[in-house]
């Protein structure tokens, strides 16, 4: 008669007793009995403990009428924030997703991130109106490269990032690059005219 119990590559190991891990690490278990839990009041109610909690849902905050939430969730959170609200294109865009598309769709977040790069380009033009554009040149940090070996730091060292340093800056300033050829084919089309 053969035996048919399956073949078991790392059987797992015995499991000790209770009482044995009890009598061999101090303090062992000592969790074991809800009263002793510190999180027992914050968590279970089975204890008869109260938790101190004076509601059981907290007050909805004002303003929630026209919110943007996910569509999975039937109301808004309680608390949310208002310091940033939604303006403009990137408004409605944003709003668009929140109103059309699930979180867990690939067009939600792709319409979000776009909505945040028409704020970034909005913001940019409205900065540069006013007499405050964004200082690009600057802010790549290409002063602080001057001084640390520029060349070498970029093609001689492990950095993994390598293969992007040619589109980094095309990705960082499209909305410039835009703008420019913008204008050159606005100069090109009054040229001929």
């Amino acid at each position: 008669m053969t035996d048919h119990t399956p073949y078991i590559a790392d059987p797992p190991h015995r499991v000790p007793a209770s009482a044995e891990l009890r009598e061999r690490i101090p303090g062992w278990g000592s969790d074991l009995d809800l009263v002793d839990r510190p999180s027992v009041p914050k968590l279970s109610r089975e204890v008869g403990l109260a938790s101190g909690a004076h509601w059981d849902v907290p007050e909805q905050q004002p303003g929630a009428q026209g919110r943007e939430r996910s569509i999975e969730h039937a109301h808004v959170t309680p608390v949310f924030g208002t310091a940033q609200p939604l303006s403009g294109l990137a408004g409605v865009v944003k709003r668009f997703a929140y109103a059309r598309y699930s979180e867990g769709r690939l067009a939600h977040w792709l319409l979000l991130v776009l909505g945040d790069r028409i704020d970034v380009a909005t913001h940019r033009v409205t900065d540069a109106f006013r007499g405050r554009p964004d200082r690009v040149v600057h802010e790549t940090g290409w002063r602080a490269e001057l001084g640390n070996r520029p060349v070498a730091s970029r093609l001689t060292s492990s950095r993994r990032d390598w293969r992007h340093q040619l589109l980094d800056p095309v990705v960082a300033n499209w909305g410039w690059l835009a703008a420019l050829g913008g204008v050159v084919l606005l100069v090109r089309r009054l040229r001929r005219r």
